[in-house]
């Protein structure tokens, strides 16, 4: 089980600065300086604010070679910014979230001296007073990050399952992400990962932030070839 740092902003790549130089920078010395621009954490977070980048990554056709942790930095920045999420730290960590979920679907729980992983939330909660402090509270941040991810990007999905079948609504993912990240956040291993003021910001504001991802969902993603709804939210016994 990995735990999911707001470290997206230290770890873009030179495609990455060539997008940025190409989308806003000029020939010669503009962009180079533009590049020396990047290498200072405030100046690099003003650019990548600039409205220019939101629109050339929707609006370009074709294979965009950025990496994911950009691509997703950007997007969820501009849509969290937009609810009155402003903690850049809190968008950072949201779009490491989703780039680990796309890349690697990590929609399961491993928890050491356990067979299996620990697939649904009920399996998380049954768990946690048989696991040492440290597993606990990771978790407790792994149920908050999948409440996220699942309420951001599969609402459509979770409200037809609440409605034809009587599963869980989204008040379910919201409460128990709500719930998650306010536990984890006030864990002391919270202060040691500086993740405090993120897992506090996430559940106090969890519904706006699961209405942003919405809102990016609708937008810009789909999930044709990716993981498949319907097995990350099938909960046994719950249905």
């Amino acid at each position: 089980m990995k735990m999911i740092q707001p470290t997206c902003r230290a770890r873009f790549t030179a495609r990455d600065v060539d997008f940025v130089v190409d989308v806003l920078g000029r020939e010669g010395k503009g962009s180079t300086v533009l590049v020396g621009l990047l290498t200072d954490e405030e100046t690099r977070d003003l650019i990548l604010d600039d409205p220019e980048l939101h629109a050339a990554l929707l609006e370009r056709g074709g294979c965009l070679e950025v990496s994911a942790r950009f691509y997703f930095y950007v997007l969820v920045r501009r849509v969290l910014a937009r609810a009155g999420i402003e903690d850049r730290a809190v968008a950072d960590y949201v779009a490491e979230l989703l780039s680990e979920y796309v890349r690697i679907v990590s929609s399961r729980c491993e928890v050491p001296g356990l067979d299996k992983p620990l697939e649904y939330f009920f399996e998380m909660l049954a768990a946690l007073p048989r696991v040492d402090e440290g597993t606990a509270f990771q978790v407790r941040a792994h149920m908050g990050n999948h409440a996220l991810f699942l309420a951001g990007l599969f609402k459509e999905h979770i409200e037809h399952r609440a409605a034809r079948r009587g599963a869980p609504g989204l008040s379910y993912y919201e409460e128990l992400g709500r719930t998650s990240y306010r536990v984890a956040g006030d864990h002391r291993l919270a202060q040691r990962y500086a993740l405090s003021t993120v897992f506090g910001i996430l559940s106090h504001e969890f519904e706006a932030a699961r209405l942003a991802l919405n809102d990016l969902s609708e937008r810009v993603f789909t999930f044709g070839s990716g993981p498949d709804p319907a097995k990350i939210l099938e909960e046994p016994g719950r249905n």
